[in-house]
């Protein structure tokens, strides 16, 4: 993961580390303040899980017949990001980064223990990331809609606000973080907070 300095969220009484980075950000916020901080914490805990492994660490699948990985997962969310905050509320035409219509589980199966692709996967999430980021901080508001007619985002098939999808990504997050735990704790018996 680069350079960036490994967070210790540990500590012995089992209350937040000072060091732990999702701990100190804005609270008592208005709706938008609060989802995307709730959206901040749950991408940095996938940074955090993540941290200091190989690329041998990240690729292997570690609960068969799954083909989920820690980098499977990394390529997935990226992949998610860019089609639900470019494609869906930017309207661009954004082809997905790891899948085809062909492939559709190229995010998962793509996974192998090559450090370039580690690092080309955390590259490619991180900039979805900060597009996201961008988009709904200048967004006018969350009442603004896209179409989304396939159902491919939760709306039902039709309309979606910019604030369910928010809920939409925390929820997202929030179901792969639990593999990500069980993931990680199969590689080194490391366990979250």
């Amino acid at each position: 993961m680069g350079t960036r300095r490994r967070a210790d969220m540990f500590t012995e009484d089992g209350r937040p580390s000072d060091d732990d980075p999702r701990e100190h950000g804005p609270r008592l916020g208005d709706e938008r303040t609060t989802l995307t901080e709730t959206l901040r914490k749950c991408r940095l805990t996938l940074e955090l899980k993540c941290d200091g492994l190989t690329a041998e660490q990240m690729a292997p699948r570690a609960v068969p017949p799954s083909t989920m990985s820690l980098l499977g997962l990394v390529r997935h969310l990226a992949d998610v990001e860019r089609a639900t905050f470019r494609r869906l509320m930017a309207g661009q035409q954004a082809a997905r980064w790891f899948g085809s219509l062909d492939d559709p589980d190229g995010d998962f199966d793509g996974a192998v223990a090559d450090p370039t692709l580690v690092e080309q996967a955390w590259t490619i999430w991180r900039s979805e990331v900060d597009f996201a980021t961008e988009f709904v901080a200048t967004a006018p508001s969350l009442d603004i809609v896209a179409d989304d007619p396939d159902n491919k985002h939760g709306s039902g098939g039709g309309a979606i606000s910019l604030r369910e999808v928010l809920v939409g990504m925390i929820e997202e997050y929030s179901r792969h973080l639990g593999h990500v735990d069980l993931l990680r704790e199969c590689i080194d018996g490391r366990v979250g907070q």
